[in-house]
């Protein structure tokens, strides 16, 4: 039993020498797993096999009636896997900035914080990177609970040679972040208009009405010119106010709790069957004007039970007239035998955009 406060640094100082040891032999089998992969052809990442990790171990979690909880296991073993995928072959991912963007957030989320990230200043530049091989990955917004669907990503993915290999769904939360240390000396806030728009009520509860609102292209930005500035403050993202060194005064300050972003990330192989899969596909129906074409495509998906998730319209970029095509996700692998036979029927009006495991909160 320890008593003081020395005993108790030098045992955990004891099991900080066996973490250290115990990580190094894990990461000997991992920079093995990365020969095997690199011989092989096989993906580094892989979304079912870490999903399945953290499930088994926060199993075994519950059953030893362990400390952490589950949130915590999944935060420390995402960092963990990160560092092994750099291990087993360093890979560079490109998303839609700026650097301290959501999209940034959602990227560091799934790829960990040593990963080499290129910010660009589009989707479709994202893109571009990725069918040019300058990025192995590439992580987009594609859903926003409040704003809808991307339609960007939607007609880029449409003629695209990338595949969907993942999607996460994050919740979007604004920090309210200032370098003062008193409310009423804060003479200017920066933020995107929307994010202006997203806390009016912490705006008026926390008397800031006569500061200047000043509306900037990001959130991102209004960090950084938060940090230059000691009277004024910033509404951002929590990874914005880090990454710029700006003290955060508020968390969670948008007025309503609960809005999220669905962002996919992109690459260019097929993931295997998980048994808990979402395929994507872009449907270009050969007569979209024929009364009750639609009705009879879906009707062989209710026949072959595959249940779907979402269809989404967009505006034909090839048909005159009034012709729309049609996103659409469902349930199950696209290499599923159900899931073949309808393809196959249809060959000439879809175009598969991946198959992947499918994201853990489905708030959209």
């Amino acid at each position: 039993m320890m008593e003081t406060l020395d005993e108790c640094r030098i045992a955990i100082d004891l099991i900080d020498d066996d973490i250290l040891d115990l990580l190094n032999k894990r990461m000997k089998v991992v920079e093995r797993v990365g020969e095997i992969k690199n011989e092989t052809g096989g993906a580094i990442y892989r979304p079912e096999r870490e999903k399945a990790i953290i499930e088994r171990l926060c199993a075994k979690n519950k059953k030893d009636t362990g400390l952490l909880n589950d949130d915590a296991i999944e935060a420390l073993f995402l960092e963990l896997f990160a560092v092994s995928r750099n291990l087993e072959l360093p890979e560079r991912i490109a998303y839609l900035g700026p650097e301290g963007s959501f999209t940034h957030q959602a990227a560091e989320s799934r790829f960990g914080a040593m990963s080499d990230y290129l910010s660009l200043s589009s989707i479709d530049s994202v893109f571009k990177t990725l069918e040019a091989k300058r990025a192995k990955f590439g992580v987009v917004p594609i859903e926003n609970s409040r704003d809808g669907i991307v339609g960007e990503t939607l007609d880029l993915l449409a003629k695209s040679s990338m595949k969907i290999v993942a999607e996460l769904y994050m919740p979007i939360h604004m920090s309210f972040a200032t370098q003062s240390r008193d409310l009423n000396g804060i003479k200017k806030i920066y933020s995107k208009d929307k994010g202006f728009g997203q806390c009016r009520e912490f705006l008026s509860e926390h008397g800031l009405h006569d500061a200047e609102l000043i509306p900037v292209e990001s959130t991102a930005k209004a960090a950084i010119l938060a940090s230059q500035e000691e009277d004024s403050a910033a509404i951002c993202s929590h990874i914005a106010a880090k990454l710029y060194g700006v003290p955060i005064m508020f968390n969670d300050i948008e007025d309503e709790i609960g809005s999220s972003t669905r962002f996919i990330i992109l690459s260019d192989f097929e993931n295997a069957i998980s048994g808990e899969d979402k395929t994507s596909i872009f449907v270009q129906l050969k007569d979209t004007l024929k009364a009750g074409a639609l009705v009879e495509f879906l009707q062989d998906f209710d026949e072959a039970n595959i249940n779907l998730s979402k269809i989404e319209s967009r505006p034909s970029k090839t048909q005159g007239g009034f012709g729309y095509w049609f996103f659409i996700d469902f349930y199950g692998h696209i290499q599923e035998q159900n899931i073949q036979k309808v393809i196959s029927k249809h060959k000439d009006e879809i175009t598969w955009l991946g198959s992947y495991l499918k994201g853990e909160t489905s708030a959209i």
